[in-house]
């Protein structure tokens, strides 16, 4: 059957006609493309030639050979032929859609917001110089009699900088990472400007009349529906990605369909740039979604956007090689018409470049005020990068297509657009491009600070003693017997000259000030990005999830920016969303459901112990790990110590949640592990199948399994229950020990509140108009009266009942109370207790001894603040008496016990002391006893060696 196959095949092509070319054919192109690329990328690593240069050539060269020949390049060239005369605007919107998504979304945010401003100057203001300036260039100094409007055209089509050639350009260099943000971020939004601006003059060159006004209006329609519309596909793209459940192939190709989807709506539904809304769409995911994928999906979606990049680069560059080979060789008629058209070329780059050094120049101080700043080293690799490629090429053959169906634009003005933009497209790639790397070497910009030198020699002996603890692992073993060492160690060429002797790496002979700074600056952004790392890790172990990494990575960016002149602070930048905002203490007062405040005020706290806990972690991990690599370092040791200060607020704030709402940290704990667990029991069902003890299809049932808790787990996760106000009444200390009857009608008018930490919940001499009883949280009280602040710890927790002695007494507030921490509390008014006393007096002496619990701590701090509400309530309950004495009744202080004055005076025989007004503190004395008159007293007695 294959031989029948291999024969017949060239019968049905010989049959054929030679001549006509087959849609089929541009396969072949796509082939003989990605072949040739593989050869040049495999050819030219470890050179300085740049791919993307390297890849103009070859299509120059095989354009050359089918346009230039009389023989061509048969089936090859009839594939070229057919490429070369695509649609391009299909063009565009094949390549254009995945580079430029492929490009926004691997860019930092961070870098993004700080350079956002220089980013604009250089797309909007920048592009409108240029385009003015080479179109008066063109309009004056050229011999081609064009109107304004055609100057002008041309002008704004040559003044894009393509995303594609600079991105691709910038990643062979390898330049640093803010000025390839500056310069990466320029190229994208100034291709959709320069886009813009093309579309406003080609429309008034094929005859539509614009005012200012309409003008105005047409580019803010264009750019700001771009943006607008970017969000609107990131969200909802986004929003989708949230139900996909670890579905790597799903994920990825979202994120794909989606820039293409964006890019034709933007393009030929609504009328709005394609460019700046595929742009907005990859900075979006940049910023939201980046953390959505993790571990294997992560790594997967970025050697597929690499592959995707890879692809469309080396078809891309081929094609436009091809495209000005075929200009050139075409434009005979043209170069007979128009003497030294090769001499206007030329002239024609000489302006391109100081048009853009013009450009730099005017904005140079704008740039250097704005993001990170500007040196006129990077202004220089900020002109000379200025590259032109595929977009401009594309936008040209527009034209050219256009000439010959509008009288507007004749076929030579077409042609002519073609021929000049081709040409630049070349020699900026050839002349810029291929020099760039000169200019980085030359401005000494390209190579290692003093710090990171240091470093990579102390790695490289680091290397060596770990190379011989390998040896000592492996160099013998059982079966084979010994390993030659100097063998070994002459195929590790990367470690010669390393002597392996133990060097200090900050050690130096110019031990000054500004050296130490370096390395202090270097170790600080090491350190940091240990952090960052270990939050990535955090994110793949369940420990958090996508919006607090979101939170963590960001502080880290932050702090990167700040390490020159300040000690880590990337604290700083978590405390806002770890403490309570102002305005949920607005919504405490609004019409809001108290219920709904006390959800959402959990929720806030449960994130702030995800971010607390993942942050001491992170650096926690990052100290051990730069200790483990640097050893005993003065410089690593200032490093720990800051990262050491900074965790303290952390902590104490963990602390504090532990003693107030242990039932957060409990779940918060709890979905940790689950996670955990159910990650621990796929890598078990994996490694099963690896060792050979469970086939493919046993593994994927399994491991079906765990994927589906694992998915319950992230749909429904456990989350903090706050008890039922009812279920909370029946727990408390004062109401679950009330009678039935009398608890139903207090929990009915019972106010459930959840209070901000510093709320005042009453202050002291005022009027009692509740009672507070603490559910959750600390509160903690302080007093004007001297006699009373000798408190080291005037704070109340879980099961304390507040200002229940002033209703009894009815006395003012004896102190102000405020809370500490966040607090779940219940009000009761004053008067709901007032009927409870009437309607059952069995209860008031109940209510008295409770008052005692909270006007012990506060009369007698120093004998009974660290005893926990608990121990205090059973001491009052079981070693206390409450006594009743009429007026000139005298009584006697029990030998070890305290009394508490409640109500009236009391004064000694002998009088010479003065009298005792309640609430007071009744100590004991030798021989000492006491009596009233006027009206009778109630003093409680206590009874404990422990409290005297």
């Amino acid at each position: 059957m294959e031989s029948i196959i291999l024969t017949s095949l060239p019968l049905r092509v010989l049959a054929e006609d030679s001549s006509t070319d087959t849609p089929t054919d541009a396969v072949i192109f796509v082939g003989i493309s990605l072949v040739l690329g593989i050869a040049c990328r495999h050819a030219l690593k470890g050179t300085r030639v740049p791919y993307t240069v390297a890849l103009l050539v070859i299509g120059i060269g095989l354009g050359a050979l089918e346009y230039g020949t009389h023989h061509g390049l048969g089936k090859i060239g009839a594939g070229i032929r057919l490429w070369a005369n695509i649609d391009p605007d299909l063009l565009l919107a094949v390549f254009l859609p995945a580079l430029l998504f492929e490009s926004s979304f691997l860019m930092e945010v961070h870098q993004i917001k700080r350079c956002m401003m220089q980013m604009f100057l250089l797309a909007v203001p920048g592009v409108l110089i240029s385009t003015f300036c080479l179109g008066a260039a063109l309009k004056l100094v050229f011999p081609y009699n064009w109107s304004w409007k055609t100057s002008l055209l041309l002008g704004g089509l040559l003044s894009a900088t393509d995303p594609v050639a600079v991105v691709a350009l910038l990643k062979d260099l390898g330049a640093s990472k803010k000025l390839s943000t500056i310069i990466e971020g320029e190229s994208l939004m100034n291709d959709g400007t320069a886009i813009v601006v093309y579309q406003l003059f080609y429309r008034m060159v094929l005859g539509w009349s614009f005012n200012w006004g309409g003008i105005i209006k047409y580019l803010s329609q264009v750019t700001l529906g771009a943006v607008a519309l970017g969000l609107a596909f990131g969200i909802a793209s986004v929003l989708w990605l949230g139900f996909i459940f670890n579905d790597t192939v799903i994920e990825i190709s979202l994120t794909f369909a989606v820039s293409y989807v964006a890019f034709f709506t933007a393009q030929e539904g609504v009328d709005v740039s394609g460019v700046l809304t595929v742009m907005t769409l990859g900075m979006f995911y940049s910023a939201v979604a980046r953390t959505a994928f993790k571990g294997e999906s992560q790594q997967s979606l970025h050697h597929f956007w690499e592959m995707v990049a890879y692809i469309a680069n080396t078809l891309i560059f081929i094609l436009s090689g091809v495209v000005i080979a075929e200009s050139i060789l075409r434009s005979s008629s043209l170069f007979k018409a128009h003497d030294h058209s090769w001499g206007y070329l030329f002239l024609l780059y000489v302006f391109v470049q100081v048009v853009r050094v013009v450009v730099v120049g005017v904005l140079f101080p704008f740039l250097r005020y704005f993001g990170y700043g500007l040196d006129w080293k990077e202004a220089i690799i900020l002109v000379w990068s200025g590259l032109r490629g595929t977009v401009a090429l594309a936008l040209s053959l527009s034209i050219k297509r256009t000439s010959d169906e509008s009288p507007y634009i004749s076929s030579d003005t077409g042609t002519l657009f073609v021929f000049l933009t081709g040409g630049i497209v070349f020699l900026t790639l050839i002349v810029n491009g291929s020099t760039t790397q000169f200019v980085l070497h030359l401005l000494k910009m390209g190579g290692l600070s003093e710090p990171k030198r240091r470093l990579l020699n102390y790695t490289k002996n680091e290397m060596l003693n770990k190379a011989l603890e390998a040896f000592g692992d492996l160099g013998d073993d059982e079966e084979l017997g010994p390993a030659d060492w100097a063998t070994v160690k002459r195929y590790i060429t990367s470690l010669d000259g390393v002597d392996g002797e133990r060097m200090h790496l900050h050690s130096s002979s110019d031990n000054d000030d500004n050296h130490d700074h370096m390395n202090l600056k270097d170790i600080r952004v090491r350190f940091l990005n240990g952090i960052q790392a270990a939050y990535w890790v955090m994110l793949d172990e369940g420990r958090i999830n996508q919006t607090t990494a979101n939170l963590l990575m960001r502080s880290v960016d932050e702090a990167i920016d700040l390490v020159s002149h300040e000690t880590l602070c990337d604290w700083k930048c978590l405390k806002s969303y770890v403490n309570i905002p102002n305005h949920y203490k607005f919504l405490q007062s609004s019409i809001v459901p108290q219920k709904l405040v006390t959800y959402f005020t959990v929720e806030r706290l449960e994130s702030a112990c995800y971010i607390s806990a993942a942050f001491l972690r992170a650096h926690r991990t990052a100290r051990q790990q730069l200790h483990d690599f640097i050893g005993d370092s003065e410089i690593a040791a200032i490093v720990i110590r800051e990262s050491e200060v900074e965790g303290e607020e952390a902590r104490k704030f963990l602390e504090d949640v532990r003693v107030s709402f242990p039932q957060v940290l409990r779940v918060v704990k709890t979905r940790q592990v689950t996670y955990s667990v159910l990650n621990h029991l796929i890598e078990y069902i994996h490694n099963l199948e690896k060792i050979g003890l469970l086939e493919e299809k046993e593994t994927s049932r399994l491991h079906d399994d765990v994927q589906t808790d694992l998915k319950k787990l992230l749909r429904n996760p456990p989350l903090v229950k706050m008890p039922k106000i009812r279920d909370l009444i029946s727990t408390n200390p004062l109401l679950g020990a009330l009678p039935a009857t009398v608890r139903e009608r207090v929990a009915g008018s019972t106010k459930e509140i959840m209070k901000m930490s510093g709320t005042t919940l009453y202050t002291e001499g005022s009027k009692p108009s509740g009672i507070w009883l603490i559910s959750n949280g600390v509160v903690k009280w302080s007093s004007k009266d001297p006699s009373r602040k000798h408190s080291l710890h005037p704070t109340f927790t879980h099961g304390s009942t507040l200002g229940l002695y002033e209703i009894l007494a009815e006395k003012p507030y004896l102190c102000e109370i405020t809370t500490d921490s966040l607090v779940l509390c219940f009000y009761i008014e004053a008067e709901k207790i007032s009927s409870v006393l009437r309607s059952d007096p069995a209860v008031e002496d109940f209510f008295w001894r409770e008052s005692l619990i909270v006007l012990a701590k506060v009369l007698l701090p120093h004998m009974f603040e660290k005893m926990s509400m608990q121990d205090l309530r059973t001491l009052i309950a079981e070693r206390s008496m409450m006594n009743m004495y009429i007026s000139g009744e005298s009584f006697e202080m029990l030998h070890q016990s305290i009394g508490l004055l409640l109500e009236g005076y009391v004064r000694l025989q002998d009088g010479q002391d003065e009298p005792l007004t309640a609430p007071a503190a009744i100590l004991p004395r030798v021989d000492r006893s006491f009596h009233r008159s006027e009206t009778s007293v109630l003093v409680s007695h206590l009874m404990s060696t422990s409290a005297s």
